[in-house]
């Protein structure tokens, strides 16, 4: 399928019949926010949320006096929920708004909410105003234990010289890629859909482009079609756009470093001449890093999974990625995956190692799987909208204690139930990076995740690698997401494989069954308690 094909619209339709069908959609878009979210502005504040947890934590300090609309709906996974035209009435009518951030939330979602922001409304990030109310905040750890390299993309710095701020962005474009096959760089979201980053098949252009925020990371598939040398010219730059309200309102495009970045796929090149001399990378978590305040593009690389205490760049002239025969995958059956090739073709794979997209910075965004953070989170919000209506200063702080007193008693409870599981079995294996203030504050150990790479059945090999983690380990069983349930067939065959249970574990969104945060927490004690106990 060529991702730059494009298509053309014909109609017979009369032009008269066709300019009426707009006014009547343009006089309806125009009604919808005048007869329904004006007329409760003027009745009472309205709050918008990123997410349906904050949302839920914020309508229990509001009560009835403000009205609280979550953007993100039940359900949808915040990481790559993009906004609606509804979603953008509701900011630009709305008194305060909260997001997450720590790049929690897919960046368009930011975006819109920075640019349609009513000017002087607050515009809070509670995992960082959280800090000032106690919150705990702790690093992202992930998981570098692939047996290839984990190759992502990253942007460094703050573009501050530039009059950058959390609505700017980077992009890091293809500009030429060579080699003996096709290379593609892509990333498989949360339900299993590819985003195609690169590809060369259909030709290197502006479209081969990736966009990411300030100081964020992103996870990333690379494919390659046949065995050989490849080389990738990259060339990154920092864009500032004007922004509303109390933005910054400067714009402009700064250059953010070119390179080339060579890759060896399934020959050894240190037993290659051309490359004596030059860093092999074979292992460990390495990202393609545009520093906007530096104007350099290099490889920043993490080869043991140390964080700060093993990070360093790398010059892309005197280094090499290998791509080992090991590497060797089969593509898959899903329709979505064609743009490798045939179904069952095979082609060598770096795999992004944990499913869904994942943009993200050096700290966990994930906080409020440590109750105390959500506390913080309760608190940054009665102050807020105190400062929004005064008025009802009386109602949001009575409110705030009474929800305290529930979160005191909900975090006991948590407690209470993984200290009856037994210290050698609280071992938590999941599909997804989210649980690490889970483990933090209650005494859990992760082991890593399961997915390793999403799109393709798990091989021979990784289900006997899996099998022989959990024995050691001692994991009688791995935690899934009620809404990735039906991707992920093979991990109920792999949890087999290795004599375990899959059990369900909630972490970024609400649904009908864990309606509310309080009900998010406690579903995932009791399921703690009931997969991993004796």
């Amino acid at each position: 399928m060529n991702r730059k094909a494009t298509g053309h619209l014909r109609t017979s339709r009369s032009l008269p019949i066709l300019l009426v069908s707009i006014i009547v959609i343009f006089l309806a878009l125009l009604l919808i926010p005048f007869s329904s979210s004006e007329s409760h502005a003027k009745t009472k504040p309205q709050i918008v949320t990123s997410t349906s947890i904050i949302a839920d934590i914020a309508k229990n300090i509001a009560g009835d006096r403000a009205k609280v609309v979550a953007l993100v709906p039940p359900g949808a996974d915040p990481h790559s929920y993009e906004p609606t035209l509804r979603d953008i009435r509701e900011v630009a009518y709305a008194d305060a708004a909260f997001t997450n951030y720590m790049m929690l939330e897919e960046h368009a979602l930011i975006k819109a909410i920075d640019t349609n922001l009513p000017p002087g409304a607050p515009n809070i990030a509670l995992a960082e105003d959280a800090a000032k109310y106690s919150a705990e905040i702790i690093p992202l750890v992930e998981d570098a234990s692939l047996d290839t390299v984990w190759l992502g993309l990253r942007v460094r710095g703050e573009g501050k010289a530039f009059g950058a701020n959390r609505s700017s962005e980077a992009t890091i474009t293809a500009t030429k890629i060579t080699g003996p096959g096709e290379l593609s760089g892509y990333l498989t979201g949360t339900f299993g859909q590819p985003q195609i980053y690169f590809q060369s098949a259909d030709g290197v252009d502006a479209k081969d482009t990736a966009t990411l925020p300030l100081d964020a990371h992103t996870h990333m598939s690379w494919a390659f079609s046949k065995p050989g040398i490849y080389t990738v010219d990259f060339a990154a730059a920092l864009h500032v756009k004007p922004g509303s309200g109390n933005q910054n309102p400067t714009a402009g495009e700064a250059p953010a470093g070119t390179a080339t970045v060579t890759f060896v796929v399934g020959t050894d090149p240190a037993k290659m001449t051309q490359f004596k001399g030059k860093t092999v990378i074979d292992g460990g978590h390495v990202d393609i890093t545009a520093d906007v305040d530096k104007n350099r593009l290099t490889l920043f690389s993490d080869p043991k999974g140390g964080g700060e205490y093993t990070q360093k760049d790398l010059d892309p002239a005197q280094a090499v990625i290998y791509v080992p025969t090991k590497a060797l995958q089969t593509i898959p059956g899903d329709p979505s995956f064609r743009f490798l090739g045939r179904p069952g073709t095979e082609i060598y794979l770096l795999a992004q190692a944990v499913l869904g997209k994942h943009v993200h910075g050096e700290i966990d965004p994930h906080l409020w799987h440590d109750v105390r953070n959500a506390k913080a989170y309760a608190k940054s919000i009665r102050d807020t909208l105190i400062q929004v209506d005064p008025a009802g200063a009386a109602t949001y702080s009575a409110n705030t204690e009474k929800y305290l007193q529930q979160l005191d008693q909900i975090d006991q409870y948590v407690r209470t139930q993984i200290n009856m599981i037994p210290p050698g079995r609280r071992t938590l294996v999941t599909t997804h990076d989210a649980y690490g203030y889970l483990a933090h504050a209650y005494g859990l150990k992760i082991a890593g995740f399961v997915t390793q790479n999403p799109g393709t059945e798990p091989s021979v090999a990784d289900r006997v690698r899996l099998a022989r983690t959990m024995r050691d380990e001692g994991v009688p069983a791995v935690f899934l997401e009620p809404y990735l349930a039906s991707r992920n067939t093979e991990l109920m065959q792999v949890a087999q494989d290795a004599g375990a249970k899959v059990c369900p574990i909630y972490s970024d969104t609400l649904d009908e069954k864990v309606p509310t945060y309080l009900d998010l927490m406690r579903f995932n004690a009791d399921s703690l308690r009931r997969c991993l106990g004796s």
